[in-house]
């Protein structure tokens, strides 16, 4: 129960710094940025410790009773902590320390920082949250208000008509992936009879010969579960709005490319492996490959530098995805990891350069 206790702390902190500061509002202004940034930093070292802690485990769950249906459909709280969840929830709590560091400058004169500061304590609980989720109710709760917060925070200067309609853009799009993964969702409890994610694992391990449903019907769920990924990850057709989204603030394009909206899909397709069969991974293998060329050859014909890097990210995840889609798991995942930290630094080092390349010719000329 230790570990589970330094897991809510580190999930409940960040929100609490939500609440704090969105009461505070223009009262927070001298302190609240402060506060929110010391905050992370105390999350980020327990999350380190909370990850060497889980390294190696085999894992541990924890299932809080909530409520029920008749007595016979039951809605429960369930958590799990283990390496993966331990390595994402230190790789979350790292980049959002070190966006919160970064915005402490960026932000400075901004007159509505206390609210950027309370946006991004909300972003992190919400992917805090996502993966420490046991159970995909819980794990879609937070899955939303991952994409809630990302609207708020693209568009945090809505009064710019272009992050107003990126903003709008992301959420629209997003919803779609979001509708799938909700049917799949369904799905899954209609063949199993449980949300609980290790339940569902235990099952079908202890009847691997033997599926409940039909071999179709865990195709489509599959597939309906890979949707919400396909749109949170920008994975081919639905990665347009992932360039557009570079309208908000510099520090959110590099916590949404880095640790959050993007790599909650990726995190998905890890989490619920053992539930894609081989047509869904030839599915998931293919739409990455074409992903990953798509990003690679839209970045060359930009001249803005930040959308250079958003479609970097583009190809990036489509990278993950084909390396999860053929198999390669611990390939895909160590990517998802290396990304987060490489792709960060390109943000916050983007600052330092001019915001529009000079053009020389064509948009390729111009990059090289």
């Amino acid at each position: 129960m230790e570990n589970f206790y330094l897991a809510f702390f580190i999930l409940l902190l960040p929100g609490l710094v939500f609440l704090v500061l969105l009461v505070a509002q223009k009262k927070g202004d001298a302190w609240g940025s402060g506060l929110a940034t010391g905050a992370l930093f105390v999350v980020a070292l327990l999350a380190l410790v909370l990850a060497g802690r889980l390294w190696g485990s085999p894992g541990q769950s924890l299932s809080l009773p909530w409520f029920s249906l008749n007595r016979r459909v039951y809605f429960d709280l369930d958590f799990r902590l283990d390496s993966l969840g331990g390595l994402m929830i230190a790789l979350v709590s790292l980049v959002s320390a070190l966006v919160h560091l970064y915005s402490l400058a960026y932000m400075r004169s901004d007159p509505a920082k206390t609210r950027y500061f309370a946006y991004l304590g909300l972003f992190t609980f919400a992917m805090l949250g996502l993966v420490m989720s046991d159970n995909l109710l819980v794990m879609y709760f937070f899955w939303e208000l991952v994409g809630l917060s990302s609207y708020l925070l693209i568009g945090f200067w809505y009064e710019k008509p272009a992050a107003f309609r990126a903003a709008k853009k992301a959420f629209l799009l997003n919803r779609i992936g979001d509708a799938g993964f909700l049917i799949g969702i369904f799905l899954v409890y209609q063949a199993f009879g449980t949300w609980q994610i290790s339940e569902i694992a235990h099952q079908l391990f202890q009847n691997h010969t033997q599926l409940p449903v039909s071999h179709a019907y865990f195709s489509l769920t599959g597939f309906f579960l890979f949707c919400g990924a396909m749109a949170k990850s920008a994975q081919f057709p639905l990665q347009i709005w992932l360039p557009d989204a570079m309208e908000g603030p510099t520090p959110v394009s590099a916590l949404i490319h880095a640790a959050t909206m993007v790599a909650a899909g990726v995190y998905l397709v890890g989490r619920l492996f053992f539930m894609l069969n081989i047509e869904v991974l030839t599915i998931i293998a293919c739409l990455g490959t074409i992903t990953a060329f798509i990003g690679s050859f839209g970045a060359l014909v930009q001249s803005d530098l930040k959308k250079i890097l958003a479609y970097s990210t583009i190809s990036q995840l489509g990278y993950m995805m084909m390396g999860l889609g053929v198999g390669a798991y611990s390939a895909g995942l160590l990517h998802l990891f290396t990304h987060a930290f490489f792709k960060a630094g390109l943000f916050f080092g983007s600052r330092g350069h001019y915001p529009r390349l000079a053009r020389s010719g064509s948009g390729t000329k111009a990059v090289f």
